[in-house]
């Protein structure tokens, strides 16, 4: 029963948070108030804490099945493994830094909207550890709607088109991906007898001959267009940078710093071992368009004027890599996928807090109204600088390892395509430090009294880097329980 821990803990907190102060403006200094960001942090920190005592304990697999819908052969059926638990971890960080970064910005409905923090982590959460199909489309489903609220109702200006465009976007795919996890029952369910949408069962339905080649690939393109939106891949990104420059800086962090991360997760778990001959198919195309993310999303990010979506836009750059090294189909590629997801979750999010720090304290976040920072406020400088070195990625960061690995596997399967990476590289480069000597160098565009972070601040922002630096010098630490996974991921020799 641990494991629904994590789904049951955030959801008891969102309950909690929305009782305890629904009111559509409440006094800030209310008990009320207090009460909801205290039950939503102390519910993300409970499952940092779980999380990192299964990981320190080594209690990898570890699986809970109970019966749930049996009339369809639907059962809530939970699994761990050295996959799942760096990304739990994850959301636990996140999450506690999610609330921390809207402590004192979000006034308006505070109730709600740490319900609706709490019922997007209960939704990643179940997508993280979901091992029945109808079980991941219902907990994927869930992640998406607290987080349209959380961007209509606390976002900025253009709030509302955003949060239709995300809704639009990523409801289609998760329909296109709900479509092909039902054509997958169907045909196993035909073929066997038995119909189930366990995950296990599943997997070997393609290479038992269960599935036409012609119906796998139909099916595994639903499943790859469902986690492409997510991830976003390039193409299907429109979304993105509204969502992330409209978003309270809470969304933003978790947008950036989770929700893409349930599409390269459900490429790496699902849509690859489910199947492997139409992935491997698909490789070519799939790692080209990881390629075009990568250039166009950091030419995009070079060339804008507010940080936020400068951020947003290298968002676009950075997971193309993830695109890239799952489907070079070699085990370096992969492992360095998965370290680029936690290592971008990481620096973006903290980055996202850094820019909405700024933005509360500045009331902009045009880089041309920015410089001097560093002078001004040198912790907030020295954090700034950090980041910076991440987004291009140093060695010694999480990122650097990563796109390292992603690109060895890259070379071993396309050549070119590796090679472009690199030019991405560059990009990177160009893109973080124009962001850097814009914002925090040079004198300050205007007369001004800024404000340096604060305790609380220093310490969450602190928090990440501290994490993201212990990924780039220890990478083995996460490598070795993604290792004992693999057996699942394998697919039959697709990876």
């Amino acid at each position: 029963m641990i494991l629904a821990l994590f789904l049951l803990i955030p959801l008891a907190c969102a309950l909690v948070s929305a009782l305890a102060g629904i009111r559509p403006r409440e006094t800030p200094g209310r008990p009320s108030v207090a009460a909801s960001r205290i039950a939503a942090l102390l519910g993300s920190l409970a499952c940092l804490a779980l999380a990192l005592a299964l990981w320190l304990g080594g209690a990898v697999p570890l699986q809970l099945e109970l019966p749930w819908i049996p009339a369809i052969g639907a059962s809530f059926a939970l699994k761990l493994d050295g996959l799942s638990l760096p990304f739990l971890a994850l959301s636990g960080l996140l999450g506690s830094a999610a609330v921390l970064a809207s402590w004192k910005g979000i006034a308006d409905r505070v109730g709600a909207f740490h319900a609706c923090l709490a019922f997007t982590l209960a939704g990643i959460n179940g997508v993280f550890l979901a091992s029945d199909l109808f079980l991941f489309a219902f907990a994927w489903e869930l992640m998406l709607v607290p987080m349209f609220f959380v961007i209509d109702i606390w976002g900025h200006e253009g709030r509302h088109r955003a949060a239709i465009k995300f809704l639009i976007f990523t409801q289609s795919g998760g329909l296109l991906m709900i479509a092909a996890i039902a054509g997958l029952y169907a045909a196993q369910g035909a073929r066997t007898g038995e119909w189930s949408f366990a995950y296990d069962k599943l997997l070997g339905a393609s290479s038992s001959g269960a599935l036409g080649s012609t119906l796998q690939f139909l099916l595994m393109l639903g499943f790859f267009a469902g986690f492409a939106v997510k991830l976003p891949a390039f193409g299907l990104h429109a979304w993105l940078p509204d969502a992330h420059t409209e978003a309270p800086t809470a969304g933003s962090i978790l947008l950036a710093g989770l929700l893409l991360k349930t599409g390269g997760y459900g490429l790496a778990r699902f849509a690859i071992p489910l199947f492997p001959e139409a992935s491997r198919a698909l490789a070519p195309v799939a790692m080209w368009i990881g390629v075009a993310g990568i250039l166009w999303g950091g030419v995009m990010a070079l060339g804008q004027g507010d940080m936020k979506r400068l951020v947003a836009y290298s968002s676009v750059s950075h997971l193309g890599f993830v695109l890239v090294g799952l489907y070079s189909l070699d085990p370096a590629g992969r492992d360095g996928a998965v370290i680029q997801m936690l290592s971008h979750g990481l620096s973006t999010g903290a980055l996202f807090m850094l820019v909405g720090a700024l933005q509360d304290r500045l009331g902009t976040r045009e880089l041309a109204r920015m410089g001097g920072i560093m002078r001004e406020a040198p912790r907030m400088g020295a954090i700034g600088l950090a980041l910076t070195l991440a987004l291009l990625g140093l060695p010694g960061s999480g990122n650097f390892i990563g796109e390292l690995l992603v690109m060895f596997g890259a070379f071993k399967s396309d050549v070119p395509a590796a090679v472009a990476v690199g030019l991405g590289l560059v990009l990177a480069m160009a893109y973080a430090l124009r962001m850097f000597q814009l914002a925090f160098h040079g004198e300050p565009a205007e007369q001004r009294s800024l404000r340096d972070l604060g305790a609380l601040e220093t310490a969450t922002l602190g928090a990440l880097l501290i994490v993201l630096l212990w990924v780039g010098l220890y990478p083995r630490g996460v490598l070795s329980l993604l290792h004992l996974a693999l057996p699942g991921l394998s697919g039959g020799g697709a990876l």
